[in-house]
């Protein structure tokens, strides 16, 4: 097994513009080391980082532009705070005898790769039958996300939900049946809205999020708090989260989805 290299090896055995992931790495290392578990954790939501060389100085170091590629709905979570510290991190963890500073980072969210038949997806999404099913997802190649009875999931946490449902529905006889709403469309007040799942029972409306580890956030948390909010003052009975740390086993799924049916005939 060969010896570990440091960052400083790393960035002066490479070029500049290719180092970015190990250098936020070391960055992210090190704010959580120092008890920022905010900008760690919100510097693991980049999915690409990207550096260009934007002023080179003769007497001082050269000064780059940093750009962080995330998915879309992640971009909020990356505040000029945030960011600031990040870039804090990143400074403190360059090598001395690596002259360059980081002058800026900005934030770009994924764009998605079109398919080779993206007309016909898109003449579809904007057909004379329009779906708000998964609306943003339809238009992205069908091996990036899991599909199943033609619906379509943002990630494997989802399609595994879905599947508790469609089975706990497979259960119920058919007066009192559920029905499961992935990814649908709503306006509220102000705002339009793709909750995770809206499940109808015995004239109840309600809703299911399934939250990723970025929900943990102080400020993700009163966001979330606040849609629930909106989605329940617009006539929903119920929001429920189940966190994806708590669906390591399908019992553990099966046990979130009865007691959300039981709250939401009680409402």
């Amino acid at each position: 097994m060969g010896e570990a290299l440091s960052l400083a090896d790393i960035m002066e055995s490479n070029p500049i513009e290719q180092v970015g992931e190990q250098l936020l790495a070391a960055a992210a290392t090190v704010l959580y080391q120092q008890g920022d578990t905010e900008a760690a954790i919100t510097a693991t939501d980049v999915s690409a980082v990207d550096m260009h060389l934007w002023n080179s100085n003769e007497y001082g170091p050269d000064e780059y532009k940093v750009y962080f590629t995330v998915e879309p709905q992640l971009v909020e979570q990356f505040t000029d705070a945030v960011i600031d510290r990040i870039v804090d991190g990143m400074h403190s963890v360059l090598p001395k005898r690596v002259a360059i500073r980081i002058e800026s980072i900005e934030v770009c969210p994924v764009v998605p790769v079109p398919s080779p038949d993206w007309r016909k997806q898109l003449r579809a999404a904007n057909g004379p039958m329009p779906t708000n099913q998964a609306r943003k997802l339809r238009l992205e190649p069908e091996d990036q996300h899991p599909i199943e009875d033609d619906l379509h999931f943002t990630n494997e946490w989802e399609h595994k939900l879905y599947r508790v449902l469609k089975e706990r529905q497979a259960t119920l006889p058919d007066n009192e049946t559920i029905g499961i709403l992935p990814l649908a469309g709503m306006r509220v007040l102000g705002y339009t809205r793709e909750p995770d799942f809206l499940i109808t029972y015995k004239g109840r409306a309600g809703v299911i999020e399934v939250d990723g580890f970025h929900h943990g956030k102080p400020h993700r948390a009163s966001n979330d708090h606040s849609r629930d909010n909106l989605m329940l003052s617009a006539g929903v009975r119920w929001v429920g989260r189940i966190h994806v740390r708590d669906m390591g086993t399908k019992a553990e799924v099966e046990k979130f989805v009865d007691n959300f049916l039981a709250r939401l005939v009680r409402q």
